[in-house]
């Protein structure tokens, strides 16, 4: 490969990272104009050194492969989650789609690489307002659809502690459509007393099944408060 191939595929590879970081910088994400850049130059710049290493008895498949574990983990650095809220899926995806644009250019494929640049710039410019009027449509969901988590705490005596964590356990293996995320014990500042606390995913809603255990435990020695409240809603 001469300099001036070697140049023209980087280039490229340039001016459609900017393309496409052009998009982001305006839509004012973290990842805009300079990440999608560097990103789309480093993908060619990395086929283009298989390249150089290998020449034509080589596999440059193989650095593009490395290329997409490694975008992997830059993407994962952009995703935020808030409680149930998940951002930033949509940055690491474009940054993911300017790797492989990056990884066409450095390869040869110009066309493609201008192809698939212009896709994604469509992508966002284009279903950007549609999916925005989509959400604007009001959708009530099903009453028993969706992941539910449920928050059941338990102030009791200190010494059935054990005991009620124990039974809390049991009650959740009756049914399989619901699975115990967390459980934890305080005593608050009094040693006396201890509060258990769980968290509970349900598939569908439970509010019957819940209520049921709640009032079994307030049924059982040294339990002096038992309440429970939905504190998370995932829908499809």
């Amino acid at each position: 490969m001469t300099t001036l191939e070697f140049t023209l595929r980087l280039a490229l590879a340039f001016g459609l990272g900017v393309l496409i970081g052009i998009e982001r910088q305006w839509r004012q994400k973290s990842a805009g104009l300079r990440t999608n850049t560097l990103v789309c130059v480093g993908s060619a710049a990395f086929v283009l050194l298989s390249v150089l290493l290998t020449g034509s008895a080589g596999d440059p498949s193989r650095i593009a492969g490395q290329i997409v574990t490694g975008i992997g983990f830059l993407g994962a650095g952009v995703i935020m989650k808030d409680g149930l809220s998940i951002q930033g899926l949509n940055t690491a995806a474009t940054i993911w789609c300017s790797a492989a644009v990056g990884s066409l250019a450095g390869v040869g494929f110009f066309a493609e690489a201008v192809i698939t640049a212009i896709v994604v710039v469509a992508v966002h410019v284009i279903l950007r307002p549609f999916g925005n009027r989509l959400n604007r449509i009001p959708v009530k969901p099903a009453q028993d659809e969706g992941a539910y988590i449920y928050a059941l705490k338990i102030r009791c005596k200190e010494q059935v502690e054990n005991h009620l964590r124990v039974l809390l356990i049991n009650y959740l293996k009756n049914d399989q459509h619901l699975q115990l995320r967390a459980l934890k014990s305080s005593d608050n500042g009094n040693p006396t007393y201890t509060y258990i606390e769980a968290q509970i995913q349900a598939i569908g809603k439970h509010d019957s099944f819940i209520e049921e255990i709640a009032g079994k435990f307030t049924l059982e020695y040294g339990v002096t408060e038992v309440r429970w409240e939905i504190v998370g809603q995932q829908n499809d």
